[in-house]
């Protein structure tokens, strides 16, 4: 027979101040530590949902960071010509934008780029390089800036958006920058100039991507090379054909003689950009966790050795009612776990208005600032539950036991 679970519940009102300092404690550990988890599941779903399985990124073989791939310029135009995968169509069609020809040229708020046949490949050459840059609040960081070739646009199609002035003409020492960038670099209004080594860059535009393109400056291919005095590109981007064996184009380049090339999905590529972060992050989760949840074990181990102590004659009554102790073991620990799941739901409150909130932070993988937001996730917060209800389990194990063992005569005598 079991206790009804009235009691423990009238209990936790009758002891209000004491549940309300332990579900504080237990909600504090709670929203800290989802709070990191929700960071982390910003800044990884930035990289991993705006990747794609049809475009592939090309790198020189043994790297897997654009940031440490040279690939030779002649190599990179023989790959984009000669490789058969690579989907080909005209500027802002169905092969080169997701959104369109007239309504997608509209989106951009510039002519069509380019004019290539149908026949060209939707490829394209693009360098990247971290130049440091000062921050609007103090400081210097480090911020990705990528030059690139007009088939580049027609490339990501839609995934990236104008939302303020124009695109960067060709030839010109022109940039665009990144939505992320504008209030928190220096110089990355529409209008100001960005100063590269001797070469001053008019910001024309400012544009909106999904993915880390957000917090990068971007330019014309050939001016970037010039300014940044890096004479080869980084990679090649390019759209396959659908139905594309990407595993069998891997192995077949890696082993290539004229155009040797690591593969990667753009998925897989920005996936990987992510580990180094990811694993601080979650180890920081694991190190607060540690740390604050054995606090607020102790707190919770506290509470509940006080309601033992303060009850030992309505245990003896229990006991001597024909209770076992199993079901007084069980109705302490589930006193304990309503303390934790009290916790972690007002710890989960706490944390959700966070969500959607902008930050930065370095890129280990890159050694970058990226800019991302917290991301309260279904997962974060079941987590964040989860460990709470450990918290409780923990904290009430060892006076769970206690009142189960009480023995009933001595219980009785105790007033």
């Amino acid at each position: 027979m079991l206790i009804p679970l009235r009691y423990n519940l009238r209990h936790l009102v009758v002891r209000k101040t004491a549940t309300l300092l332990t579900v504080l404690g237990i909600a504090a550990t709670v929203a800290i530590f989802a709070g990191v988890l929700s960071l982390e599941a910003g800044f990884r779903t930035l990289f991993e949902e705006s990747g794609r399985d049809d475009l592939l990124v090309f790198l020189r073989p043994g790297t897997v960071s654009e940031g440490e791939s040279i690939v030779p310029r002649e190599m990179a135009d023989r790959l984009v010509k000669t490789l058969p995968e690579i989907r080909r169509g005209r500027a802002g069609t169905d092969g080169g934008s997701s959104g369109g020809g007239e309504e997608h040229e509209a989106l951009l708020r510039v002519p069509p780029a380019s004019r290539e046949a149908d026949s060209a490949p939707l490829a394209a050459m693009e360098l990247y390089l971290a130049v440091r840059r000062f921050r609007v609040g103090g400081g210097e960081t480090n911020v990705p800036v990528r030059g690139l070739e007009p088939r580049s646009f027609d490339i990501y199609g839609d995934a990236v958006r104008i939302v303020e002035g124009r695109r960067f003409r060709p030839g010109t020492d022109e940039v665009i920058v990144g939505r992320r960038l504008v209030d928190r670099i220096r110089g990355c209004h529409l209008g100001d100039v960005i100063q590269l080594n001797t070469t001053p860059l008019n910001v024309v535009g400012v544009f909106e991507s999904a993915g880390p393109f957000a917090s990068e400056i971007w330019g014309d291919l050939d001016r970037m090379q010039a300014t940044l005095s890096r004479p080869e590109p980084s990679r090649v981007v390019a759209l396959v054909e659908p139905g594309t064996d990407v595993n069998a184009l891997k192995k077949r380049l890696e082993n290539d003689k004229e155009t040797p090339a690591a593969v990667f999905t753009e998925r897989e590529y920005l996936a990987a950009q992510t580990s180094a972060l990811s694993g601080a992050l979650r180890m920081l989760g694991i190190f607060l966790a540690i740390v604050m949840g054995t606090a607020a074990v102790f707190t919770a181990a506290n509470t509940m050795l006080a309601a033992v102590a303060s009850r030992t004659h309505e245990i003896g009554i229990l006991r001597a009612a024909g209770f076992r102790p199993f079901p007084v073991f069980l109705a302490f620990l589930l006193e304990s776990l309503a303390l934790g799941l009290l916790g972690g739901a007002v710890g989960c409150v706490i944390v959700v208005p966070l969500h959607g909130l902008e930050t930065g932070a370095t890129n280990f993988n890159t050694f970058t600032e990226v800019s991302f937001a917290f991301r309260v996730t279904g997962e974060v917060l079941a987590n964040a539950v989860v460990f709470s209800l450990v918290l409780g389990l923990l904290g009430g194990a060892i006076p769970a036991w206690k009142a189960s063992h009480l023995p009933p005569v001595a219980a009785l005598r105790e007033r």
